[in-house]
């Protein structure tokens, strides 16, 4: 990934940083915490953490690696939980920690993660970094109850999946910008510049995330519909489903509650969705956050970590898997 290039050498250091954050005497759990970070993604948040900083300041320091720190344990803890509450025994084509180890074991490690979040953050003084990581979490667990609370009457609209991603991923993708700000002591011009990018890039992700179920549909004609299985509302079955006709939408929503499990009925609930526009869509308005990810990042000058960033942005609306 081109965005890497510029942060190779940060990214290096961090991953022998990382491991050092949740080390224990438990050998249980220091097996089940190497485990864990052996499934690293593509470290998004970080890279994330470790550019706006290089965008602002030319460098990085100390406390920026502390706060990409404290933002990827984070987020791997409520990886963790979430495997938990979505029953998920698949993380990133590993079994997950609660498919291994049950759901007990898997609660308290994603627990421990965020202790070790405090506890990094309190020791060295970061109660700055803390604060925003904290609102973080708060957000993401409003997201997520929302989501369940919404899920459970079929009644999400455009404007609740607008709140529930914004809550859910758009809040931690904004807060690694601003902690990457924060680290070098941004100004507040400069704070909320990085917030905006951030916020924009995260409804961007979550968008692109949520089409591409469909998209591999339309390519391989074989459904997944993993989204539907799990009776998650995204926006291109939102849209979908407000423009079919009477008898197309009380089809399209029996299948969801009734038959998600029926491939023959979730293939043609998915060329529905595709028929009706609601990939074309979501498209239109995951570009439209992009724009303004792209628009907020122009408050930037020019350098080999802001064409980094713009190539980040690219990355997410155009990746694959």
């Amino acid at each position: 990934m081109k965005f890497q290039f510029a942060i190779k050498s940060e990214l290096d250091k961090f991953d022998k940083i990382f491991p050092k954050a949740f080390s224990s005497k438990v050998a249980l759990l220091n097996l089940i915490l190497r485990y864990a970070i052996k499934q690293k993604g593509k470290r998004i948040r970080p890279a994330l953490v470790f550019l706006i900083s290089k965008c602002i300041a030319g460098e990085v320091n100390d406390r920026t690696y502390r706060g990409a720190t404290l933002v990827e344990l984070m987020h791997t803890a409520t990886l963790v939980h979430d495997d938990v509450v979505d029953e998920s025994f698949v993380r990133r084509s590993k079994f997950s920690i609660n498919a291994l180890w049950k759901n007990k074991i898997a609660i308290l490690i994603g627990d421990y993660m965020l202790s070790r979040v405090l506890l990094l953050a309190v020791d060295h003084g970061d109660h700055e970094l803390l604060g925003h990581i904290s609102q973080s979490v708060q957000k993401m667990s409003e997201g997520e109850l929302l989501q369940i609370e919404k899920a459970r009457k079929l009644d999400i609209d455009e404007k609740i999946y607008t709140e529930i991603i914004s809550k859910k991923t758009a809040s931690l993708i904004s807060t690694c910008c601003i902690i990457g700000a924060s680290s070098v002591n941004a100004d507040e011009d400069q704070l909320e510049s990085a917030k905006k990018f951030g916020f924009n890039l995260g409804m961007a992700f979550q968008i692109k995330d949520d089409l591409l179920d469909y998209q591999n549909f339309g390519e391989s004609g074989k459904p997944s519909g993993i989204d539907v299985k799990e009776q998650k509302l995204t926006l291109p079955l939102i849209y979908a489903l407000n423009t079919a006709s009477f008898g197309d939408k009380r089809k399209m929503i029996r299948i969801v509650k009734n038959k998600k499990d029926d491939p023959k009925s979730i293939s043609w609930l998915m060329e529905k969705v595709l028929e009706l526009g609601g990939m074309d869509y979501s498209k239109k308005v995951m570009d439209k956050y992009e724009n303004q990810a792209i628009l907020h990042l122009g408050q930037f000058p020019e350098s080999e970590s802001k064409k980094a960033l713009l190539q980040l942005v690219e990355f997410v609306v155009k990746r694959n898997l």
